[in-house]
């Protein structure tokens, strides 16, 4: 007995069988007829000069997309293929997309990745610690890109007391690797730091390709500085990343991790000059004892003068220490009390009642405008409904006129010729309506 499939079974069974034939594949062409749905899925045609393919793009894939899909635009997708039941349209589900032109470069990032990993450039064993409180700090980048503004404004509220050095160069474009070789090579040769950022702002993976190139790598390797690299945003991992000797999600990270914060060591400063300041004490206390029993053993030579001038000299230094700690303490509580007094300023108390009396003016205003909108509205729809009335039909019946019509059809009758004698009319009147039957009319 022959099996006999509907179009749904058969539907389903091919889509089945081209999912496990072909399983994931790579795909490219050119996007066509692109539209992107209010769910988020994305629905377009992948096409070359003599073929082409729906595809379609779920929403969870879509958010992930590192280009922008357009028509036009030549890409390379990784999808599985299906099959569309209701209509039995063949079709490729997309999980990911990308410009063929960054496939390229991927593929090439890939090669270069490989090549210096078996050269042992990101070894960990020849990766050097950044100095703990660096003299001087050089800086890789672009002098206009939003990169050293960044670097130089966390360095400056972290520790203003380092100096900078900038070693300018242009960090995209054709001429951008020679130019950061140069500075990295400029940098080392000047002894004017102790260590180097190589940092630039986020782009696309065209955007960040100087930070790809072997000559740049090889120039980070060779670098006598310790690099730190903050190269893109956080997911951007190039290969300066990988074989500098420490690697920072971002220009403004790198800022962070090459100084320590200043009010941190401040406080350690402090908390040593206390330690300082105790031992300090308690060596003159030592010295005041050993002097002591010196004196008790010398007053059998009565060396009574000598004793007194050493210990007039050593109540001289006990009082000069005593004045050098109570100046030490006076500037700091004055240091103290003018950071409250610019705290008490900054307090956003005042600022929020403030903004609290403006949103309760705004209130106010608000409900005094919408009851105006609304008497507004509500005097020009009482005209409308005297105008709307004056112009009824049902006001003309009030007033003692009627409208007959012909019971068959609801034809209005305006003369005698118009309903036939027999026929049946209705007369619409202002309190009701009348069935009557037509004695005389015309004969139709």
């Amino acid at each position: 007995m022959k099996t006999v499939l509907s179009v749904s079974e058969l539907n389903s069974s091919a889509r089945l069988i081209l999912s496990s034939h072909f399983g994931t594949i790579w795909v490219s062409g050119e996007i066509s007829n692109l539209t992107r749905a209010s769910s988020g899925h994305l629905y377009f045609t992948l096409k070359d000069r003599d073929a082409q393919v729906r595809c379609a793009m779920f929403r969870g894939s879509a958010k992930g997309l590192c280009c922008d899909p357009r028509n036009g635009l030549q890409a390379v997708v990784r999808a599985q293929v299906s099959l569309y039941e209701p209509r039995g349209d063949y079709q490729l589900i997309i999980d990911y997309l990308e410009d063929a032109g960054a496939g390229d470069l991927r593929i090439a990032y890939e090669a270069l990745k490989q090549k210096l990993m078996r050269e042992g450039l990101f070894s960990a064993e020849r990766k050097r610690s950044l100095p703990p409180l660096p003299h001087s700090i050089g800086i890789v980048t672009s002098p206009q890109g939003a990169a050293i503004h960044d670097i130089l404004t966390v360095l400056k509220r972290r520790f203003p007391a380092i100096p900078v050095v900038l070693f300018p160069a242009r960090v995209q474009g054709a001429e951008a690797s020679a130019e950061v070789v140069n500075a990295i090579a400029r940098a080392n040769m000047s002894g004017l730091c102790d260590v180097l950022i190589v940092a630039r702002g986020g782009g696309s993976l065209e955007d960040l390709w100087t930070f790809n190139e072997e000559s740049v790598a090889r120039a980070i390797h060779a670098s006598m500085i310790p690099v730190i690299t903050g190269v893109g945003h956080e997911t951007d991992i190039t290969i300066a990343d990988l074989v500098a000797d420490v690697r920072a999600p971002t220009p403004s990270a790198a800022a962070e991790t090459v100084v320590p914060d200043a009010r941190e060591w401040h406080e350690r400063f402090v908390l040593c000059e206390m330690r300082l300041t105790a031992r300090m004490k308690a060596i003159l206390q030592a010295q005041a004892r050993q002097n002591f029993f010196l004196q008790k053993r010398l007053q059998l030579a009565h060396p009574r003068s000598g004793m007194q001038r050493h210990a007039q000299r050593l109540d001289m230094l006990e009082l000069r220490l005593s004045h050098a700690h109570a100046k030490i303490r006076r500037e700091r509580t004055t240091r103290l009390e003018g950071a409250g007094r610019r705290l008490q300023q900054h307090q956003p108390g005042i600022t929020i009642q403030a903004r609290l009396s403006l949103l309760d003016e705004l209130e106010k205003r608000r409900h005094t405008a919408v009851n105006n909108l609304l008497s507004r509205n509500k005097s020009g729809l009482n005209t409308a409904l005297a105008a709307l009335h004056a112009i009824s039909p049902l006001a003309t019946l009030g007033r003692g006129y009627s409208v007959s019509m012909r019971k068959s059809d609801g034809h209005i009758l305006r003369a005698p010729d118009e309903i036939r004698t027999g026929a049946l009319i209705e007369t619409r009147l202002a309190g009701g309506v009348l069935v009557s039957r037509v004695e005389t009319g015309r004969e139709s």
